[in-house]
């Protein structure tokens, strides 16, 4: 029955994502929620991502601006949801990404912290919970608090534990970090504003969260009100790239798929995808758009099938050894190279492709350019480093 499908081919892919995930210039937005909520959640594992990924999709790039949403207005909430993955995400949207995702994954923490600390330090599940009361108790009277601060009120966050004892990645690891990080998950606690400047990774935290009043939808009707929202900026997209994005079984990714109404297409290469019911005409290319995009952008970590926008042969540059993306060059929705900020501060790229000649050359240096300007002195270096991020850099 393939032949009755709609077909939607990798222009029509591309002209889409240019104009929903507000690359192409006239569809830029003015401010980060509008960002987040047209690419359902960014991602926050890495801290200067969130700035950087929403900056370049604002008409008026501003740090400060990312910061009032997270911090101060509290309108874009860090949650571990996705493929146990931190992303930021509109206030309104968090219930719904809390219960698909964010409380399974918060469950899988605890029982692991349980264990870990059994096996470390010998705590048992009364000792974990006294510590966790206590930790609770000095962060509500201090209002917020850096890890360290709390450790001076609790003296029992300060032990630690050896991780992978003689393997060349040994590591020692403070109860306070994983603690805390499982109250986070579980909502008890959020990252407040970090200690340093907009990169730093290094929170203070504040007790709750910035949704702990808003109605969470049961777990089977939020995984299709996700995946609803998924295909409406991704889509049209297959089965397996919103299993692989959402971390999700096989089974509740297709029931999610089910309760969308979506509609089987065509795609280029044959396979089946989807796309939700208003989204089978075609799409108007934007004007011609380039764009500098973060390590880990949601765009760029949209799809497990990549090869409609990306060239095979170009990921081991562009990806480190665990899968993840590093900073990409993009030309009218393909990635064409990739880029790298310098200790000077100089914004470098290299193009790995010809496509758009020196039309995408011209746009290229202007968005370099743009990003420079904003970034000022600031510098950035990715989480995740991947060969060509390391070469453009120097940095090594």
């Amino acid at each position: 029955m393939s032949h009755s499908r709609p077909r939607i081919d990798t222009a029509g892919r591309r002209a889409r994502l240019g104009r929903r995930h507000l690359l192409a210039p006239a569809c830029r937005a003015g401010r980060p929620e509008e960002v987040a909520d047209a690419l359902v959640a960014l991602h926050a594992t890495d801290a200067a991502t969130v700035h950087l990924a929403a900056c370049a999709r604002l008409t008026v790039p501003d740090p400060a601006e990312v910061e009032r949403a997270l911090y101060d207005d509290h309108t874009l909430v860090r949650l571990l949801s996705m493929r146990r993955t931190l992303f930021a995400v509109g206030a309104g949207l968090a219930p719904v990404v809390s219960s698909s995702t964010g409380r399974a994954i918060a469950a899988k923490e605890r029982a692991g912290l349980v264990g870990w600390l059994a096996t470390g330090v010998g705590w048992d599940e009364r000792r974990l919970a006294e510590v966790e009361e206590k930790t609770l108790a000095a962060l509500a009277a201090r209002g917020t608090a850096a890890a360290a601060e709390l450790t001076e009120d609790v003296p029992a966050l300060r032990e630690s534990v050896v991780v992978s004892p003689g393997k060349p990645y040994e590591a020692t690891v403070a109860v306070s970090s994983r603690l805390l990080r499982v109250l986070a998950a579980e909502g008890r606690v959020r990252r407040g504003r970090p200690r340093g400047g907009w990169t730093s990774s290094s929170f203070r935290w504040t007790p709750g969260t910035a949704f702990a009043d808003l109605p969470a939808p049961p777990a089977a009707e939020a995984r299709a009100a996700l995946a609803r929202r998924w295909l409406a900026a991704y889509g049209p997209a297959t089965v397996e790239d919103l299993k692989w994005w959402t971390g999700w079984t096989l089974t509740d990714t297709r029931r999610a798929v089910a309760a969308t109404d979506a509609v089987e297409v065509t795609l280029d290469d044959g396979t089946t995808g989807l796309a939700l019911p208003d989204d089978l005409g075609p799409v108007p290319e934007a004007e011609p758009w380039a764009a500098l995009l973060p390590a880990l952008d949601p765009t760029a970590m949209g799809w497990k099938a990549r090869d409609w926008y990306l060239d095979p042969e170009h990921v081991p540059q562009l990806f480190d050894r665990s899968g993840n993306i590093g900073p990409t060059v993009w030309w009218n929705g393909r990635i064409i190279g990739g880029w790298a900020q310098r200790p000077d501060g100089e914004i470098v790229w290299r193009l790995l492709t010809g496509d758009g000649g020196g039309e995408a050359a011209d746009a290229v240096t202007a968005e370099a350019a743009r990003l420079a300007a904003w970034v000022g002195p600031v510098r950035i270096t990715p989480r995740f480093r991947t060969p060509l991020e390391r070469e453009l850099s120097g940095r090594r």
